[in-house]
This record gives C-alpha cells, sequence and structure tokens, in this order.
C-alpha cells in the first residue's frame, strides 16, 4: 500500500495518516464491476462462482430487488436492463418503444408491479450490489468510490450518477472518464509520448476520445460520441431480421423479451460463426429462423457508419490526423465488422487484448 502523508511547513507528522478504504465500480450499461487498488496489486473482486460481471438488470417482482445473473434469468416485464442509457435525461427526450416499458406521467420511470422505478433507483440498486461485493473484502467501512462513466455524459447525466451513488449509501470520491482508465488498464500511462483513441461501444452508449500523453499526463484532446447508441441497437436490429420471418405482428412483453434476448445470443454467436439458427417458438414463430453474418453486417452498417463519422469529427476535434494507438473498449467492440471498421478508418490496428468487459 502506498501511502501519502503532508504536512505544511513547519509542522511535524506525530502520527500516520489513518489508512481508508475506496473502491472503483464500472456501472455500465450491460454489465458492471467493482475493483480496489492497493498501490501495487489490483483485485477486481468477484462472486461466489467465480464471475467479475454483475449484469446491469434489476428485477422488481418481489419484495426485494434482485440484481445481477439472477434477475437475468427472471422472464419478467418487471426486469429492467440498460437503464444507464435513460440516466440523466427527461421523459420529453425519450420517445415510447417497444421494448421498454415507461410508466405514465412526466418523469422518466419504468413501469412495474411494485411501482414506478427511476433510472437513477436502478442503478443505485445495481451499485449496493456491488458495494456489498466488495465490502466482504475489508474489515472496516468503504470510505468512497470512484465511478467511471462515458466522457460524453452530460452534467445531467453526472448528477443523475452521484444521486444514484448516494441512494446506495455511496460517497462519491469521483468520476472518472471511462477512456483515461481504459488507456490505464493498457498500461499507456507508462509510455513518454502518444496520441490515443479510445474506441467504447457499451450496451447503451458509445464514446470516442482522443487523448493526447505527455510525460506520462494524459491530456483529453477530444470526445464524442452518441449516449444512445449501443450494442442493445444491435441486439434489435437482429430482433427485427428474425421476427421478419415469423408471423409476429404484435408481441406480448413476455414475447419481446424472449426475442430480444434470442436476437442477443444470436449477435455474438454471429463473431464466430457465419450462420445461426434460432428457434422462434418462444416469441410466437412456429420453427427455427436463420440469421447470417452478411446480413447482419449490412443491417448494421447505418449504425457503424455512425460512430465512424463520430470518429472522424473528434479527430478534427484533436486537430489531430493521425493517432498511435487505438484501444477497443466495451463488449460490443467483440463483433468483427466493428475491428475492422475501426482498423481501416484510424489506419492503426487496435488493441483488444484485454477483455473489452473489463478493461
Amino acid at each position: 500500500m502506498v501511502l501519502l502523508q503532508i504536512a505544511e511547513p513547519g509542522e511535524s507528522v506525530k502520527q500516520p495518516v489513518e489508512r481508508k478504504v475506496g473502491i472503483g465500480i464500472d456501472l455500465g450499461t450491460t454489465n458492471s464491476l467493482v475493483a480496489h487498488y492497493d498501490g501495487g496489486e489490483l483485485n477486481v473482486f468477484k462472486d461466489a462462482e467465480g464471475r467479475a460481471l454483475i449484469p446491469s438488470v434489476v428485477n422488481y417482482s418481489g419484495e426485494e430487488p434482485v440484481v445481477g445473473f439472477e434477475a437475468k434469468a427472471i422472464d419478467s416485464g418487471d426486469t429492467i436492463a440498460s437503464a444507464k442509457r435513460f440516466m440523466g435525461r427527461a421523459r420529453a427526450d425519450v420517445s415510447d418503444d417497444g421494448h421498454i416499458h415507461f410508466a405514465g406521467g412526466d418523469v422518466l420511470a419504468f413501469e412495474t408491479s411494485t411501482g414506478a422505478k427511476t433510472p437513477v433507483e436502478v442503478s443505485a440498486d445495481i451499485l449496493r450490489v456491488a458495494k456489498a461485493r466488495a465490502a466482504g473484502n475489508f474489515e472496516k467501512d468503504i470510505d468512497g468510490v470512484v465511478i467511471t462513466v462515458p466522457a460524453y455524459f452530460d452534467d445531467a447525466q453526472r448528477q443523475a450518477t452521484r444521486q444514484a451513488a448516494e441512494l446506495a449509501g455511496l460517497k462519491v470520491l469521483r468520476l472518472l472518464n471511462e477512456p483515461t482508465a481504459a488507456a490505464v488498464a493498457y498500461g499507456l500511462d507508462t509510455d513518454e509520448e502518444g496520441v490515443i483513441a479510445v474506441y467504447d461501444l457499451g450496451g447503451g452508449t458509445f464514446d470516442i476520445s482522443i487523448l493526447r500523453l505527455h510525460r506520462g499526463v494524459f491530456e483529453v484532446l477530444a470526445t464524442g460520441g452518441d449516449s444512445a447508441l449501443g450494442g442493445d441497437d444491435f441486439d434489435r436490429l437482429v430482433a427485427d431480421i428474425i421476427a421478419s420471418r415469423t408471423a409476429i405482428t404484435e408481441p406480448s412483453v413476455a414475447e419481446r423479451r424472449a426475442l430480444l434476448a434470442a436476437a442477443r445470443k444470436t449477435k455474438e454467436a454471429l463473431t464466430d460463426a457465419q450462420m445461426v439458427f434460432v428457434d422462434a417458438r418462444p416469441f410466437g414463430g412456429d420453427s427455427e429462423v436463420g440469421v447470417s453474418r452478411d446480413e447482419f453486417e449490412a443491417a448494421a452498417a447505418e449504425l457503424v457508419s455512425r460512430t465512424l463519422k463520430a470518429c472522424e469529427q473528434c479527430l478534427r476535434d484533436a486537430k489531430v490526423d493521425a493517432v498511435d494507438r487505438v484501444v477497443l473498449v466495451g463488449g460490443s467492440t467483440r463483433m468483427p465488422l466493428i475491428y475492422d471498421a475501426v482498423a481501416k478508418t484510424f489506419n492503426r490496428e487496435p488493441l483488444c487484448t484485454i477483455d473489452p468487459d473489463l478493461v
């Protein structure tokens, strides 16, 4: 543990500084993580089954919220996922979506059988679980937390993140931009100089950041992206492809959830396969339907193009013509079309050796 003690001129240091405990939480759209760094060793905390990820999913069917893998397994309209993409947004900013069941009224909230739940409340329940996972590893209370947020988050979204932490009983020491954290994870802070692009495509948000490293210090030259574009949108493209090959016209809430779950698995399988067959019966279909990588990539071309346009604008804003390194962050960057498109745009093979969900 590296300890730093500071005394004003003329003062003597009589007692060692009290050791305090701080944790880091990546509050993600799809998955969250909690970790601790003691100055020498990094520990990403895992559950009893050895899983580091906490699915950012909460179910409100019972008296107490159910969070994570258990919530993900519950097929219910009371299960809320991807709440992060609605953080800090007003009801007027969000159009009705057939895949999401919003509550009525002027306040942006999800409808559940136990009452309306705001994105802040959903995020707070996820943070409580992350805090509890970490707390069992320390002999004393957690004094504070650093939470990573998309660089493109505006003041309202950052304030909503702070509010969620407060509801979870956490003192926010700092909100840290995710691109900076990712660059440090790859050890790029040990370089003397360089310009780094961090392409972060998560479940619900896309961020592009251009950083300049000078003598071990990162300077953010420019940021861009889209706080309402992510892997969820690619899932919906696959869901539309599947639905178009069935007799589905107005699926129920349960059928929509099953359709999206099947679409997500199909998208992930297409990372390695050229064709995936899906059982359409759980959501109103009669048999299997096939989805090919080629048709998925053709359907996804417009979404990928949106991210690349943001990259090109970010380069212009940063006033740089080229970068030295490109880092891929977010589970959605596992898609082959993303890797190829980013490599072509920046004329660099992206760094992706660290699990993009953990970086």
